[in-house]
């Protein structure tokens, strides 16, 4: 089988089937990905460990920090206890979330990560007449793309006015 009909294959069924987790598995969210296809996962009681992606889903499908997942334990082992065996998109989510298969303590993020998701398109902004010999005073970056694999460092107004005094 070609690279490009096992990646066909591969994201028709991660986007087209609905998942309903077993007995025996949980969702998690991801925290953040150490490498060599290994990625920090939180339970719905709040405990920690690293699962394994399975070489069916490396260079296919993309998980980033925020994500959640459906993954199976692994007995044997120490450090990575689990594996990955499917990745939920936001319609997943909400058809969990419907048959009420869903963590409580996931709700909130649940519901925070498809909003910044919308969020993605830009708004539309109001349409302000503006004088030639003026610029833009606004320096408001709320409008733009927000990178959820990146970490949210805000930065205080009075942290910057003692620099400029400095």
């Amino acid at each position: 089988m070609s690279q490009a009909t096992k990646r066909k294959h591969v994201v028709k069924e991660v986007l087209g089937e609905h998942m309903v987790p077993s007995d025996q598995q949980q969702i998690v969210r991801v925290l953040r990905t150490p490498g060599n296809n290994l990625h920090e996962v939180e339970t719905a009681q709040g405990q920690r460990f690293l699962v394994s992606m399975p070489s069916k889903y490396r260079k296919n499908i993309w998980i980033k920090r925020g994500d959640f997942l459906i993954v199976d334990p692994i007995e044997e082992g120490e450090k990575v206890k689990a594996e990955i065996s499917f990745v939920l998109c936001k319609d997943h989510v909400r058809s969990l979330q419907k048959e009420g298969l869903w963590p409580e303590a996931f709700s909130e993020v649940a519901e925070k990560h498809n909003n910044s998701r919308n969020r993605q398109t830009p708004p539309e902004l109001p349409v302000e007449p503006q004088s030639s010999g003026e610029e833009s005073s606004s320096e408001d970056d709320s409008d733009l793309f927000v990178n959820t694999n990146r970490r949210q460092y805000h930065e205080s107004e009075e942290e910057s006015e003692e620099e400029e005094a400095a």
